[in-house]
């Protein structure tokens, strides 16, 4: 079953707000702006500034709200093909990128899934791998690797029917590649291929 990675009845404690208050005090020292420039801006009426920088706070705890969480056990002793083909589901690959898909590591992964906010897509409805890059970063993550993904997608088959799912690597000339999860037509699939087109806003992305 999916689990939220945040309890929506609980709200930020004074714990967190210290912990806050204190992260802003170095990073504030660190940067060092001159004094008279922060007293205009601290008399400056309305507080704005605070209001924008609370803001931007609120955007980024909204990105990891929606997490959906997932604990799985891929084999990462089959061949990539041999893995795909263990989900049960029509393949639509490219076999040089399917051989050159990233294996991960460990007996045990935490995979997590998430939706970009409207604001992080590149335009309206629509993000470069180059911006996917940047969600995963805001709410900590990295792209998970296919096997980690795919075993997610045969432990629950019916998951991608709603929620399709994607992630995505750089292959070794530095092009972006991805594997995605959905189904077309009433059958289920997997598609491995290089990238040559932006993500659409139906898509939910796996990240560690």
């Amino acid at each position: 079953m999916a689990t939220s990675a945040t309890t929506q009845s609980d709200t930020i404690t004074n714990g967190q707000i210290g912990q806050i208050q204190d992260r802003l005090a170095t990073k504030l020292r660190e940067a060092s702006p001159p004094m008279q420039e922060v007293q205009i801006v601290l008399s400056a009426p309305g507080g704005k500034v605070f209001d924008e920088m609370v803001a931007v706070f609120v955007r980024f705890v909204e990105a990891v709200a929606n997490m959906i969480v997932r604990i799985v056990c891929p084999n990462r002793a089959l061949a990539p093909r041999e893995m795909l083909r263990a989900t049960g589901r029509d393949l639509y690959v490219n076999d040089e990128v399917v051989a050159g898909m990233p294996h991960g590591e460990g007996d045990k992964s935490e995979v997590m899934f998430f939706k970009p906010e409207p604001w992080e897509y590149t335009r309206p409805g629509w993000m470069s791998d180059d911006d996917l890059d940047k969600a995963y970063d805001r709410r900590g993550l990295k792209a998970t690797d296919p096997y980690s993904q795919a075993q997610a997608n045969k432990d629950d088959p019916v998951f991608a029917d709603e929620k399709p799912n994607g992630t995505h690597w750089k292959d070794k000339d530095g092009k972006w590649c991805f594997a995605a999860f959905d189904g077309w037509n009433g059958k289920r699939n997997v598609n491995v291929r290089r990238s040559d087109c932006d993500w659409n806003g139906t898509w939910w992305f796996a990240g560690l």
